[in-house]
């Protein structure tokens, strides 16, 4: 065989292997910029929360659930954080903002009106967004940014 003829399948594959490597090269470089930070774009920016704990300091809200011969109870350590322009900070000995007052009320009836099984370990995130829904409603804006569960003992 002459030499011509074993060169060019070298040549070949080289410079294939070279325009193969720039293609990855190129898509690599277009999805790290393009589909990645869009993603990173989406992060929705808020000013952080003042947060308010729901019912006793100490134990939170101790609710008979279930009707009122079930004799099931809960002890729930509710924290909602609000947005802060709207809350401000209780004052010993005080009586608390209608808001506040509106914000415990309807925690307390959208937790007794649940089911036993409303719950379970996997419906938490369920319940959490019931109650912060409610609330927002009765307050007529969406003045609570999160619910969150601190402690949590059904008896």
């Amino acid at each position: 065989m002459p030499e011509g003829e074993k060169k060019f399948p070298l040549m070949l594959v080289i410079s294939l292997v070279v325009v193969g490597l720039l293609l990855a090269g190129g898509i690599s470089y277009f999805i790290a910029t393009k589909i990645v930070a869009d993603k990173g774009d989406k992060k929705v920016t808020r000013e952080p929360g003042v947060f308010m704990k729901l019912g006793d300091a100490k134990d939170g809200l101790v609710l008979n659930i279930g009707g009122v011969n079930s004799g099931r109870y809960l002890k729930i350590g509710l924290i909602a954080e609000l947005k802060p322009v709207q809350k401000q900070a209780a004052k010993e000995g005080k009586m608390p903002s209608a808001e506040e007052i509106k914000i415990l009320d309807t925690a307390v009836r959208v937790l007794r009106s649940q089911k036993i099984e409303d719950f379970e370990p996997g419906k938490q995130e369920a319940l959490k967004e019931t109650i912060k829904s409610k609330i927002n409603e009765a307050l007529g804006q969406e003045l609570v940014y999160e619910i969150y569960i601190t402690n949590f003992v059904l008896q």
